[in-house]
């Protein structure tokens, strides 16, 4: 193993895992290791958790016994992913010390035992989800906005963004409201009160008049919610006047908050639409009108892989489709700018934010927190991956907090607010140079070719090995070399 490369040659071999479900790996190892676990915990940047979870005694370099590999699934479709290789690598992380970590959080003044809540769509829409959820560690759930009517769906209704060797870049979805009746949806959160107290259940709901909010309003508090979310943004509701429709009116926004603050008492969440230039105007309507914080970001208007021999757009009802919701973890620049916006408005500074928009790994959750996030919500990682992603969130986020010396997860929020700053106040007087690592660079020219055709010419490379040469007169610093390297042998300079 190259100790230069194990951080690039891992992601690429983790990636190609199929990530199965009671892996046959695992089951066929005679050691006991959970090569299952390891892997998506280094899939998901979790590797201290890869580290803890493999022993000397595991002896997986020592090991000449293939069973693991012969079981590998993915052998039937093409190579099998090289888990020997694998837990190797992850065997030579260091193991982070024992440390008392607290990761619960008051949010909107509700205790909550970690951040990391389901976000209100079909991966919380019934009692048996959710309780599963729950058993697994997920602190609470946004249940699947409830109204008075019961939506008919298409099919298909889901569909997903590639790129190259990448099979989820993002992923659009058509589906609307909870598909249950309002009384099935009441039983749901009543048991699951009942039978999980400690965990939040957080009523998300839809009224089409100011009636119907408060209506709503009342009969989730009545079932035993401890916070109610507003949808004020699903972008592809069937019905005008509904959803974003809702979110990107001001007014409205406030006249439905105070409808739904005349039903209850309890914290009130205004989820916020991306689908305008500033979040912070609806936000403040609703803070105006009686929230107690603001939910964001719901996904994003879009339109996704046209056919180029039908002409059809997916997901494809019959030859149709229609605008819908875009998610997934190209969305998170998009959510981290909003969710900035409005933790630096001098009216909005100390709303609570429950953050979403991209959330896969314990590092995305992180950057939810720096910019001001008190809670999470996760909805398409989840329909990805499952709910086991909670282990590697929680763990991940452990691990972080114990090795950069933290004692609460408290202590990280809003910390990234204060680095970011209007374009106007940054430096523009000086320059700041890549520095090359000649012994970790392969010469393959990628940076040469990037600076020559979308850059400043600034690069030439070596006769022979192909390294890149500096030239400094022609160099503005941008860093594009930097950013398209695939080894990660190109740094910040002086």
């Amino acid at each position: 193993m190259n100790p230069l490369y194990r951080e690039i040659s891992l992601k690429e071999e983790v990636s190609g895992c199929l990530l199965c479900n009671e892996a046959a790996c695992t089951k066929a190892c005679p050691h006991g290791v959970e090569v299952d676990k390891i892997i998506r915990s280094l899939r998901f940047e979790n590797t201290s958790g890869a580290a803890e979870k493999l022993t000397l005694e595991m002896a997986c370099e020592s090991c000449d016994n293939k069973a693991c590999l012969e079981a590998c699934v993915k052998s039937k479709m093409s190579k099998t992913v090289p888990i020997d290789d694998i837990m190797i690598k992850a065997a030579t992380y260091p193991k982070t010390p024992e440390k008392e970590v607290d990761l619960s959080i008051t949010f909107c003044g509700v205790p909550c035992e970690n951040p990391f809540f389901l976000s209100s769509s079909v991966v919380g829409s019934n009692y048996e989800m959710v309780a599963r959820a729950f058993e697994m560690g997920w602190a609470g759930v946004a249940f699947k906005t409830i109204g008075n009517f019961v939506p008919k769906e298409v099919s298909p209704r889901f569909d997903a963004l590639t790129k190259e060797s990448v099979p989820f870049v993002g992923f659009k979805n058509i589906e609307q409201i909870s598909d249950h009746t309002l009384e099935e949806n009441l039983t749901f959160l009543k048991e699951l009160k009942k039978n999980y107290p400690t965990k939040v259940i957080v009523a998300s709901i839809m009224g089409t008049n100011e009636e119907e909010w408060t209506y709503l309003a009342r009969i989730v508090t009545e079932a035993g919610a401890d916070i109610i979310e507003c949808n004020f943004s699903c972008p592809h509701m069937a019905t005008d006047g509904l959803g974003s429709d809702v979110g990107q009116n001001p007014f409205l926004v406030a006249t439905y908050t105070k409808a739904t603050r005349k039903g209850t008492h309890l914290p009130i969440l205004a989820k916020m639409t991306p689908n305008l230039g500033h979040m912070e105007i609806p936000a403040l309507a609703a803070m105006e009108a009686g929230a107690t914080g603001i939910a964001a970001i719901n996904t994003i208007k879009s339109i996704m892989n046209v056919d180029l021999e039908s002409f059809c757009s997916g997901p494809k009802v019959r030859g149709k489709t229609s605008v819908g919701g875009y998610s997934g973890k190209a969305v998170k620049p998009i959510a981290l700018r909003f969710i900035y916006e409005m933790k630096s408005h001098e009216g909005l500074r100390k709303t609570p934010i429950s953050g979403m928009g991209g959330i896969e790994t314990w590092k995305d959750a992180a950057e939810f927190l720096a910019l001001g996030c008190e809670n999470l919500q996760v909805t398409t990682a989840v329909m990805q991956y499952g709910y086991r992603i909670i282990e590697d969130l929680i763990e991940g986020m452990k691990f972080y907090l114990i090795n950069e010396g933290y004692h609460s997860i408290s202590e990280i929020v809003g910390k990234a607010i204060e680095h970011i700053v209007p374009g106007d106040e940054l430096d523009r007087d000086s320059i700041c140079y890549p520095k090359f690592n000649k012994s970790k660079c392969v010469g393959c020219g990628r940076c040469y070719l990037s600076c020559y055709d979308g850059g400043h010419q600034a690069l030439e490379q070596e006769p022979g090995s192909g390294k890149p040469i500096l030239i400094a007169s022609k160099c503005v610093g941008c860093h594009l070399c930097k950013v398209v390297c695939p080894v990660n042998a190109i740094e910040t300079g002086k």
